[in-house]
């Protein structure tokens, strides 16, 4: 396996310096290469913002939002806004746009973004953000340089969502017909931003290549070239890393160790504000009874995976959240009791309802940890006597499988995936709320609970930020009761940068963010 992934990454180092007259990024100090979609906060392949659930770390490269998170990830700021402001009734958002430039020279107005929003907000253009931004009712470009945003009711995490529209000319995209925008070629052929980095090339299933906007309104960026390069898996990037073929990737924390003491490398940590569940599809009969549910949660030793798989860096989840604020006290720990979850199989009468016939478990995580998690997960189900089949494919995969308004239930019995449990508490809604079951929203287990909609629907609509807490509080109390998921933990996420590279921002955020990492400021020493 070793030499065939060390093979695989010599097959691309010498396309790179073959065909596509592309010279090794260690002869050039202006080039800096990475894997930058490689692991859970990446999406490789994927071009088009509108569709884009996670990959934001490369994606913020070449285009931007009005509005980002610091890299701490703790505050809202300003990227194509100068500044924002919010009415007292939370209802009005202005943002004042500061002067910039497409990448094709035009100017950037607030008619780019109102129709950036237009496209965002209709399902039809493939935007995935067309459900969070329902609460929207008009949007307007008054003048050049200011727009506005009215919502029909309050919405707490309007601005997270904001923060993941990335901004689109209306002068190169207006004329292709809103139904055909998805797959249009452009985004992978000729896409236009504002960013410090400018498309210039994708070579298939290869890597994609950025140059220096030299008009950049922030400066000239340091570098003369960004590279992104695709791999198969963690390792096979790893290995690239290691043979100095790319500067930066993500790696899996049990990889973490072989990196740390190692002066010639700089391993990056953070909370990766992302919850893994296994999600119950509710279509599935066999989910139905609560104690089938419950029963999942005490089968499962989710303290020994973590200390053995993920050598302690995760916390246990009991519901979406982990951070103090928002647990309330008195929940269910379901602390690891098989014998338990055997008593609740049987009163249930799990050997009618489904026996020992196998059940899909679906997932989009193709990582060796992810691999392995899921064959401890497997054989501690099966040990109360649930017979679960792990299958994971690629993310488009997935997406088309549990995102499809006419799903097949039995291809996805039950998913193993992630949802961010922060910055914003709110994310969470969209993968829970009744109103977000596909094609609305991404709602992929098909939750119908009227109490956590109550929830959620309370504590999106709360105006007063210090009460807010309280109200997320009651959205993990029923999470924590009625078991829409099996919540299992949140983990750190890890990316290991080369020493050679200075000033470079990477945070471990949910899909890979967007947050401020300053690209024009990145450099490589020779």
């Amino acid at each position: 396996m070793k030499l065939r992934m060390m093979a695989s990454a010599l097959a691309i180092s010498a396309a790179l310096m073959g065909g596509a007259s592309l010279a090794p990024a260690t002869a050039q100090a202006a080039t800096l290469s990475g894997g930058f979609d490689v692991g859970p906060g990446g999406f490789q392949g994927n071009f088009n913002p509108l569709a884009a659930t996670a990959g934001f770390t490369w994606l913020s490269v070449y285009y931007e939002p009005l509005v980002t998170y610091d890299e701490k990830l703790q505050k809202v700021t300003g990227v194509l806004a100068d500044s924002y402001a919010v009415s007292p009734d939370q209802l009005t958002y202005t943002f004042k746009l500061a002067d910039a430039k497409w990448h094709d020279g035009k100017p950037f107005t607030a008619k780019d973004a109102k129709f950036t929003m237009g496209l965002a907000m209709d399902a039809k253009s493939g935007s995935v953000l067309a459900a969070r931004l329902k609460a929207v009712a008009s949007v307007e470009a008054p003048d050049d340089h200011t727009l506005v945003v009215k919502l029909s009711a309050p919405s707490a995490s309007t601005l997270d969502t904001m923060t993941k529209v990335m901004m689109l000319p209306e002068h190169a995209l207006a004329s292709i017909p809103i139904d055909q925008l998805a797959k249009n070629s452009w985004w992978s052929t000729a896409p236009v931003g504002t960013g410090p980095f400018k498309f210039t090339k994708y070579v298939t299933d290869q890597y994609v290549e950025l140059a220096a906007n030299t008009e950049y309104r922030g400066g000239k960026p340091a570098l003369e070239r960004v590279i992104n390069r695709y791999f198969a898996n963690p390792a096979a990037a790893i290995a690239a890393l290691r043979a100095g073929e790319i500067q930066f990737t993500y790696v899996d924390s049990n990889d973490v160790s072989t990196f740390k003491g190692d002066e010639g490398f700089r391993v990056i940590e953070g909370d990766s504000y992302v919850v893994n569940y296994l999600g119950f599809n509710h279509d599935s009969p066999i989910w139905k009874d609560v104690r089938v549910r419950q029963a999942v949660m005490y089968a499962i030793n989710r303290d020994a995976i973590i200390k053995s798989l993920y050598s302690g860096a995760a916390k246990p989840a009991n519901c979406a959240y982990v951070v103090d604020q928002l647990l309330p006290q008195g929940i269910d720990a379901y602390a690891y009791d098989p014998e338990k979850a055997k008593k609740l199989l049987e009163e249930a009468g799990w050997a009618q309802i489904n026996g020992d016939k196998p059940i899909t478990l679906l997932t989009y995580y193709t990582t060796p940890l992810a691999t392995n998690v899921l064959a401890a997960v497997q054989a501690m189900l099966a040990q109360v006597g649930i017979n679960v089949v792990p299958r994971a494919v690629d993310t488009p995969t997935y997406n088309s499988i549990v995102l499809n308004p006419a799903p097949d239930v039995a291809q996805f019995q039950m998913v193993y995936a992630g949802l961010q449990n922060g910055p914003d508490a709110g994310s969470i809604n969209v993968g829970l709320n009744e109103k977000q079951i596909p094609p609305a929203g991404p709602n992929v287990v098909r939750a119908r609970m009227p109490d956590l909609n109550a929830a959620l629907d309370t504590a999106l609509a709360e105006p007063d930020a210090s009460k807010r807490d309280t109200r997320y509080q009651e959205v993990c109390k029923v999470m924590n009761a009625n078991l829409p998921w099996a919540t299992l933990w949140v983990a750190n996420r890890y990316g290991v940068v080369s020493a050679k590279v200075k000033d470079f921002t990477w945070t471990p955020a949910p899909g890979g963010g967007p947050y401020q990492a300053h690209p024009e400021k990145w450099s490589i020493a020779e």
